[in-house]
């Protein structure tokens, strides 16, 4: 990281103002509520959670988003709710959050995909998940193809969340990739494991490790089956770039034009993982936007990575956190966890999640 100069990284990231994102994916409302336990069900064998309180933020594509802006970009949202009260909950909070909400369509046919957590204590009970599985109509297609037509020439990058929950489609992203490359913008896909033929002709992708085996084919044991996975990855995707994000492993760089990159973690606490795929995402293509080359930009990616998994919660980090980390790991160097691993064993089993 210190081949990169400080003053080159915080010139990119002062850049962030001026970018323009159009986020397209799964849009998601995340609930929680809030409680505490006393005794189990004489019902069931099951606690008895007492509900305290309750809060509620837009997830999946919507957080992407969410960390576009935070990080002080502009940022368009696209997608499909529900007619439903979890759908305006959403766009209520996009437009509070000052996010164009104008590519939000809604269909009265199928809900708003909706998580509710109840948590009691700290600790997840359980996880209720309301959602339809069914595709998208092709109206809904053409009235989001319609919105990116005509905010393309507004824009620096397109983001496609891909969580598998009906939006993404074959014909969506062939039009996107297209009219993408027709004017020039950066197009970047966080994927779903079985669309992988979808991609071709990206920019980039940021599959997580698991994802990375899943559509390469190959179990990644160690560094030499990672830098498989990835380089067959890249090669039949045609993209510029893979990076592939490996939890407290830190990520690796797969590039069109260069070597392999291996980019060690910076996280000093990992207290919550949630979300943590969406900040690479949005950092990675915000960064590529603000004139970063490939490496800067997962360099900067993952240092954005490392502050949100040190926060509680589906968390973000802004701007001036992100100079604030950088300055302290060249004045001090990375201040992660030191952790001693067998030369070609990195990649040891452990939790990973999205």
């Amino acid at each position: 990281m210190h081949n990169h100069s400080l003053s080159k990284f915080n010139k990119i990231i002062s850049r962030f103002k001026k970018a323009r994102v159009l986020v397209i994916g799964d849009i998601m409302l995340d609930r929680f509520i809030w409680g505490t336990v006393s005794r189990i069900s004489p019902e069931a064998p099951v606690p008895v959670v007492w509900s305290k309180s309750e809060s509620f933020m837009p997830g999946g594509a919507a957080n992407v988003a969410n960390n576009i802006r935070v990080l002080g970009a502009k940022a368009y949202m696209c997608g499909v709710v529900g007619d439903d009260e979890e759908g305006r909950a959403i766009i209520s909070e996009l437009v509070k959050n000052k996010i164009d909400s104008k590519g939000i369509v809604v269909d009265k046919t199928r809900p708003t995909v909706n998580k509710t957590r109840i948590i009691a204590h700290h600790q997840q009970v359980v996880r209720i998940d309301k959602e339809s599985d069914d595709l998208v109509s092709y109206s809904i297609v053409k009235k989001i193809l319609k919105f990116a037509r005509e905010r393309i020439d507004d824009i620096d990058a397109i983001i496609i969340e891909d969580y598998g929950k009906g939006l993404i489609v074959p014909q969506l992203i062939k039009e996107l990739i297209s009219i993408a490359k027709k004017h020039k913008k950066i197009i970047m896909v966080d994927p779903k494991e079985n669309h992988l033929n979808f991609y071709k002709g990206i920019t980039a992708m940021t599959p997580n490790r698991k994802e990375a085996e899943i559509t390469s084919g190959i179990v990644i044991k160690n560094e030499n089956s990672l830098k498989k996975a990835g380089r067959k990855l890249l090669q039949h995707l045609r993209a510029e770039a893979v990076l592939v994000t490996l939890g407290e492993d830190g990520m690796a760089l797969f590039r069109k034009k260069g070597d392999f990159v291996h980019i060690h973690t910076v996280a000093q606490e990992v207290y919550d993982v949630s979300g943590a795929g969406d900040t690479v995402i949005a950092t990675f293509a915000l960064s590529k936007a603000s004139g970063a080359d490939m490496v800067e930009a997962a360099h900067i990616s993952n240092i954005a990575a490392g502050i949100v998994v040190g926060k509680l919660g589906i968390a973000t980090c802004n701007a001036k956190e992100l100079e604030s980390h950088l300055s302290q790991i060249y004045k001090y160097g990375p201040k992660r966890k030191k952790v001693t691993y067998p030369s070609d064993s990195i990649f040891k089993d452990h939790k990973r999640s999205r």
